[in-house]
């Protein structure tokens, strides 16, 4: 199939083609048709798959050849969890609606809120916004949608997990009526409140189920390596700067002190990097990934940030230098890499702090993982044993090229100073590293 198959306006075919898309990518191919011929629809598909064309393009469609329900209200809502998504949303679909006369507005937290309502008293046709800047425009009467004949839900999964399941459901009040057509798009879709909401939003929704999350993504190569504490991650960190061949790299922390003092590491070996969390001002946040989507920086190091949609083609690498909390993330975060059929690199460092995790990873996964050694950085860290799971780790060097066997699992070894003992050595050895907070999206 080629996109003049699915009949769509010469004018987007002109703009498909002219951002070099040969033919529509498997999810696009099921997607569309249901949409253009009035289907609900609800989505899940690996990252990188192409989600975002997949419902831009009939919504352009509709737009261009259907009667506007209402000459005010806008006619369709596009709904991404952060301000970093909802900015590439709209870029995207300005692309598309250049020489036509379907109108836009792009609306989200952090930018100047009177601005923004003189934007939507223009009456854009298309609105692209967060829950919680939109509801607040919403309950403000700066716009209203009870015309609104498409809303559309990026990474639904990820809202939830925000928090922002009272806002979606306010806005499904706000836009209820039999003509108007709900899209639902994630990576994971193995969520309860989803299934709640699509019971509330979806009617009989068409389902495309392309490569579930669980599933390996094969242009990806994930790699897990033990490590004892912080400054230990840091030497192994070094080492992965130094030997891999890396185009521009990813790394996901925890904290925002983290994401600060790493950027500073990967200066020292060579690496033009910056790093990027939710201390700086959403004008900064701005500029730090339009440098680094533009090639001025080769690492970004961020939180989860950065972990969602963000369709950077040159990244090669991506690091977990901490592991998230939810193993719903670990699929977004490696999925900034491999993407468009280009290969990738998914590294994750595991300590003690992280073990929880991995094992909530697992559990997603479905499959043990296994671990890769680095010759003269190995861990005396290998894993938590449980009363009813031991762990026989395969590990494969990737210095001496060859497999050998540890152990089983046991507690990690006390490090004893004359003050207490601790699980996680400072960078000297002789001090536990206090880590703040989880930094918020």
């Amino acid at each position: 199939m080629v996109f003049q198959d699915l009949r769509l306006d010469p004018r987007l075919l002109r703009s498909v083609q002219h951002l070099g898309f040969a033919k529509p990518t498997d999810i696009q191919q099921e997607a569309i048709p249901a949409v253009l011929v009035g289907r609900d629809l609800i989505v899940s598909s690996k990252t990188g798959s192409g989600k975002t064309l997949a419902y831009l393009l009939p919504m352009m469609q509709r737009l261009l050849k259907s009667r506007a329900l209402s000459k005010q209200d806008a006619r369709a809502l596009i709904l991404a969890p952060t301000r970093e998504l909802a900015k590439q949303v709209y870029a995207q679909l300005r692309l598309f609606i250049a020489n036509t006369p379907v109108t836009a507005a792009l609306i989200v937290g952090g930018e100047n809120f009177n601005d923004q309502e003189k934007l939507l008293k223009r009456q854009p046709n298309v609105i692209v916004a967060t829950p919680g800047r939109f509801i607040d425009h919403l309950e403000h009467k700066s716009v209203f949608i009870e015309g609104l004949e498409l809303l559309i839900l990026d990474e639904a999964d990820r809202m939830l997990d925000l928090g922002f399941m009272p806002q979606l459901n306010a806005i499904n009040k706000a836009a209820s009526h039999r003509l108007r057509q709900t899209l639902m798009f994630s990576a994971t879709l193995d969520h309860a409140e989803v299934d709640e909401l699509t019971l509330s939003l979806l009617k009989n929704p068409f389902r495309v189920a392309l490569g579930s999350g669980h599933e390996q993504h094969s242009d990806i190569r994930q790699q897990f390596i033990f490590a004892d504490h912080l400054t230990h991650k840091e030497a192994l960190l070094q080492h992965i700067l130094q030997h891999e061949p890396i185009k521009q790299l990813i790394i996901f922390t925890a904290t925002r002190d983290d994401a600060e003092r790493l950027a500073a590491l990967c200066n020292q070996q060579g690496y033009s990097a910056m790093g990027l969390s939710a201390r700086l001002t959403q004008g900064q946040r701005n500029t730090v990934m339009q440098q680094f989507s533009g090639g001025k920086y080769q690492v970004l190091v961020t939180t989860d940030l950065a972990s969602r949609g963000l369709d950077l083609l040159q990244v090669s690498h991506v690091i977990n230098f901490d592991l998230p909390k939810h193993a719903e993330e670990y699929v977004h975060r490696i999925g900034r890499t491999g993407r468009a059929g280009a290969k990738g690199e998914a590294i994750s460092l595991v300590g003690p702090k992280d073990w929880p995790a991995l094992q909530k990873i697992e559990a997603f996964l479905r499959q043990a993982v296994e671990f890769t050694v680095i010759a003269g950085l190995e861990a005396r860290f290998n894993g938590i044993s449980t009363p009813t799971t031991k762990r026989n780790a395969k590990v494969t060097s990737a210095a001496a090229g060859k497999t050998v066997k540890k152990a089983p699992n046991a507690k990690p070894k006390a490090v004893k100073t004359a003050k207490k003992t601790f699980f996680e050595g400072g960078d000297d050895g002789t001090a536990p590293v206090r880590r703040k907070k989880i930094d918020a999206v």
